[in-house]
């Protein structure tokens, strides 16, 4: 008997079996149970396989020796060498306490490495497992921003990461860049963890929020903008749920605290170590402590910075098309419109932009290949990814299925554009990462090794401007002039800006024996040094430099011969003594007798070497230039009993002029400047001596004159 029904049960139970598998593997349980082994590993696989394409063109071009592309990758090389060494917040053994390592966390991580035998140029292949681990990590914790979509979404986020070649660079470049996106990550998630927290969890939350952000600025200053972000998200988020302000000021507290107590106590060691408060490296490279340039000049320089670094990325680094380049900030701004991923969004460009708002302080912005804007491009490439899932991905309680068509549509047709506009970018980074390792082995590495084992007998002390490779691979004595490295508390950083008569004046303040004897710089740098001072003996050229400062590293034998030779004034008299004296260009000097000079714009530092007319002998001093109506100020303290006293000003003027001389606010006399070829000593008696210990405040203003050079002030005594 023919059974209908049994017949169309038996054809449709394959079919219905079918359905109900898919069903149950596209389920969202499923997918969440699937997506804590299959995210992980996808994550996993991406970040070797970039890894492997950035390291392996990088080998292959240093012919399977490991490099990093950029010289202050060996900075930190070299401060953590001396920690694995016993000799932590040091750049070169020996030379005491430097501020010039901004990243105080990043050394310590190397250092392990270096300790368990990752040593020379190996150490570069221990910080590419840290760049691996970390960036892993990040991968593993930014999936909680994708809260409000479903959890294919998150798969988008590591591709986001990796989606543009320049923030893969510096991932990857050996810098701290990947070690702080990790520590922000974790930050983040203590922050997150705040959204449905107890009562009883919160302070524990808060706690490691705040130790998190203590690491994140100690990793990175500018991380400060950072955790306020977060602080201020883990405080929302407990308003939110409490409805009371005072749980949330105590999360608040306990975000911030840490960190603000970490910046304070780095401040205070700078200045009891060092004598600032300003870390070395911020002073050399932000423009707010420049010491001539005007406050509108600063201003106009810091808009000019933040517009660079917004659209450096926009522009180049993101698409060969200017205009594709905003996809990235288009898809950000749909997660920001979006309900389900506003609150990540927020979180995600407030950290960004208020990054390179402070980041754009930094002259050196610019340089590097933007590295210092990079994490602020992770957020907003995260941000973007969260945009693509919002386009990817509709809420079907919220939106008719007919709209995933265009949606999907316009999300792929953003996807291939930005991606068809990124590739040739990406290219140009793997090749430029690969060069640029090639260039720092090529010059730096090699001109490191050839003052190690080829120049006889081994230096004692190596003056550099490059304070990283070169010291790495000499594993000599340093002494960093643009004060990085730092050298016993000695002001080389603020000097630095100052000029190279400023650095010239600490030199001879360091003993003879402390004194490097060999330069390796470029000459073009640095002025007269090299023909003043040195003499040349070798040189580590460059081919195809994309990195280095200079096609040519050179090397000098140093000539210290003339320093210290304008210490005392020839005009002395044989029955007077000096009681104090004013070294002008000598910031030393110059702070232990409260100099000012007029600025901004003036007070530029000048070096000269001119014959002493008495003995016919060329004399060094460094100096001032005073402008016309420029008044310098300064303090000369009597230090015996005398029945007379004279300044003795030593100058080479070059205009006709005179120089007005107040003590104490009372008019003194002044001194007649003569065009001179040679160093001149002009005299200008006291209208009475000064008691012992009693100390004078002195101004001199430079009268009927385009400007003259003030290099020496004697305070000398008669019996």
């Amino acid at each position: 008997m023919f059974n209908a029904a049994h017949c169309v049960y038996e054809k449709t139970y394959p079919l219905s079996m079918f359905r109900r598998f898919f069903s149950h593997i596209l389920a969202e349980s499923t997918l969440r149970r699937l997506s804590v082994i299959v995210y992980p590993l996808f994550s996993g696989w991406l970040v070797l396989a970039i890894a492997r394409v950035f390291y392996g063109t990088m080998l292959e071009a240093t012919g399977g020796e490991w490099s990093a592309p950029l010289d202050d990758v060996f900075i930190h090389f070299d401060f953590a060498r001396s920690t694995a060494r016993g000799y932590p917040f040091q750049w070169s053994e020996g030379n005491g306490y430097s501020s010039g390592n901004t990243s105080l966390t990043y050394p310590f991580i190397l250092a392990f490495g270096y300790w368990v035998g990752f040593r020379d140029a190996r150490l570069m292949m221990w910080a590419a497992i840290v760049a691996c681990c970390c960036i892993f990590a990040l991968l593993m914790l930014i999936p909680r921003l994708a809260r409000g979509l479903p959890f294919a979404a998150r798969f988008l986020l590591p591709i986001g990461v990796f989606s543009v070649g320049a923030l893969s660079w510096s991932l990857f470049s050996g810098m701290e860049v990947a070690w702080f996106l990790a520590v922000w990550a974790i930050a983040l998630s203590y922050a997150l963890n705040h959204r449905h927290g107890s009562a009883r969890q919160r302070p524990g939350f808060g706690w490691k929020l705040g130790l998190a952000g203590a690491v994140l600025v100690a990793t990175r200053p500018e991380a400060a903008t950072s955790i306020a972000v977060l602080g201020l998200t883990a405080a929302i988020f407990v308003a939110r749920s409490t409805s009371r302000l005072r749980p949330a000021l105590a999360t608040l507290v306990r975000a911030g605290a840490p960190s603000i107590a970490t910046l304070v106590i780095q401040a205070l060691v700078n200045r009891w170590l060092t004598g600032d408060f300003a870390a070395a490296g911020a002073r050399v490279k932000l423009a707010w402590y420049h010491p001539y340039m005007p406050p509108q000049e600063k201003w106009e320089t810091y808009l000019d910075h933040l517009k660079y670094s917004f659209l450096r990325n926009i522009d180049y680094h993101f698409s060969v098309d200017p205009r594709i380049g905003w996809i990235p900030v288009v898809l950000a701004v749909i997660a920001l419109l979006s309900a389900r991923t506003r609150t990540s969004a927020a979180i995600l460009l407030s950290s960004a932009v208020s990054f390179l708002c402070l980041v754009a302080m930094n002259g050196q912005v610019r340089w590097q290949n933007e590295r210092y804007t990079m994490p602020a491009v992770a957020w907003l490439l995260i941000a973007a990814s969260l945009g693509l899932g919002v386009l990817l991905f509709r809420r079907p309680s919220r939106l008719p299925w007919f709209t995933s068509v265009p949606r999907v549509v316009i999300a792929l047709a953003l996807v291939i554009t930005f991606g068809v506009c990124q590739a040739p970018r990406m290219r140009d980074q793997i090749h430029f990462f690969a060069k640029a390792s090639k260039n720092i082995r090529d010059q730096h590495i090699t001109t490191g090794r050839l003052l190690r084992h080829h120049i006889h007998p081994t230096p004692q002390r190596i003056l550099v401007g490059d304070a990283g490779a070169i010291m790495y691979a000499s594993d000599l004595p340093g002494l960093d002039i643009i004060g990085l490295g730092g050298f016993h508390g000695m002001p080389f950083a603020r000097a630095s800006t100052h000029g190279l008569a400023a650095i010239i004046e600490l030199i001879e303040r360091i003993p003879n024996q402390d004194r490097p004897d060999i330069f390796a710089i470029y000459p073009s740098w640095w002025s007269t040094l090299p023909l003043w001072f040195g003499k040349q003996i070798a040189a580590v050229p460059v081919r195809d430099n994309v990195i280095c400062g200079g096609d040519e590293k050179v090397i000098y034998a140093a000539d210290w011969t003339l320093l210290n030779t304008g210490e005392l004034p020839f005009s002395l008299d044989d029955n007077e003594i000096i009681t104090d004296w004013l070294d002008v260009a000598d910031l030393i000097n110059e702070h232990e007798h409260d100099y000012r000079f007029p600025s901004p714009d003036a007070g530029y530092v000048e070096l000269r070497i001119l014959t002493e007319p008495t003995q016919g002998r060329d004399v060094l001093d460094g100096g001032r230039r005073i402008p016309e109506n420029g008044t310098e100020s300064f303090r000369l303290t009597s230090q015996r009993l005398a029945s007379s006293m004279r300044l003795i000003v030593r100058t080479a003027p070059a205009f006709p002029g005179k120089v007005e001389v107040s003590m104490d606010g009372h008019f003194i006399g002044e001194l007649t400047l003569e065009p001179s070829d040679t160093w001149v000593e002009l005299s200008l008696p006291l209208p009475s001596p000064l008691k012992p210990n009693q100390t004078a405040t002195f101004t001199m203003t430079a009268r009927s004159t385009s400007r003259w050079v003030n290099y020496h002030v004697w305070l000398v005594a008669s019996p």
